[in-house]
């Protein structure tokens, strides 16, 4: 914990500093990643059968109920003290995260790397719909499906999701809910999909572009509760720290990035951000 006041003047003398955040960030909130919410009724069922393009061409109302349950969870929870700390703080966020922590509890430079449960669109023009419920979060970029970065295997789902201890806890049990048919997009009457980035798709171009230019401009960047392990997203502490910037890692334990890291932390993000983030 010695490394604690070392951090916590690196942050207050940044003149552009950067925060990455990962499933951990959200885990104190109770939004575990999206395996841990395959309960109940969807147990029976595996991560790549709900959260690809080819499922949602197979069953549009099993994988549209599975993320709306997902959302009205996630609406239930609340931002922790982590959130807070760092939307207290001029500073850019890159999220991992698909849920909407970071704008409730105040920031408002988010850059989603995985898309948002609450920024559905057009399975088949990408318009946004933000008439539909849940579309409210505006999108890095509302073509998610145009030529990006590469995000194959687990990247571009390292994304959080509440389960029904969540949703108890917040003040109610919460139904498991069931296939719902999505709505009929307003421009082409094709289905209104999930707003998340899916087994097999690419990143947002616009987004990910963003990102590794702030993370190349940042001073310090804080990287929050992710594995390391996801790529592309893995990559943005390591332009920070190859570009001369400070790079400090928050979490509970080891991960790959730790190498590229000024200063490790070992703690949960609502115990240690509070404490770095003045």
């Amino acid at each position: 914990m010695d490394s604690l006041p070392t951090a916590a003047d690196l942050i207050t003398r940044a003149e552009r500093l950067v925060v990455l955040t990962g499933a951990g960030m959200s885990a104190e909130s109770g939004v575990p990643t999206f395996r841990d919410a395959l309960t109940g009724l969807w147990a029976r069922y595996d991560a790549e059968a709900l959260a690809t393009p080819e499922a949602f061409e197979r069953d549009p109302a099993l994988v549209w109920g599975w993320y709306e349950w997902r959302r009205e969870l996630v609406e239930r929870v609340h931002p922790n003290a982590g959130h807070r700390a760092v939307a207290r703080r001029d500073c850019t966020l890159i999220t991992q995260n698909v849920d909407d922590l970071h704008e409730r509890a105040g920031s408002k430079d988010v850059i989603h790397l995985h898309g948002s449960l609450f920024a559905p669109r057009c399975s088949a023009c990408h318009q946004p719909a933000a008439d539909v419920p849940g579309g409210t979060v505006e999108q890095e970029a509302a073509d998610g499906a145009a030529i990006g970065v590469a995000n194959r295997a687990a990247g571009g789902v390292a994304d959080g999701a509440a389960d029904r201890r969540a949703g108890e806890a917040a003040g109610g049990a919460v139904g498991e809910g069931g296939p719902r048919t999505p709505p009929a997009c307003v421009y082409c009457a094709s289905p209104v999909r999930p707003g998340v980035v899916w087994f097999g798709e690419q990143l947002p171009v616009a987004a990910f572009e963003r990102a590794v230019e702030v993370a190349a401009r940042a001073d310090v960047l804080i990287t929050v509760g992710t594995s390391g392990q996801v790529y592309p997203a893995a990559e943005i502490p390591q332009v920070t720290a190859k570009r001369g910037g400070a790079v400090i890692q928050v979490n509970p334990q080891p991960t790959p990035l730790d190498p590229f890291c000024a200063i490790n932390l070992r703690g949960t993000a609502a115990e240690v951000l509070p404490e770095i983030i003045r």
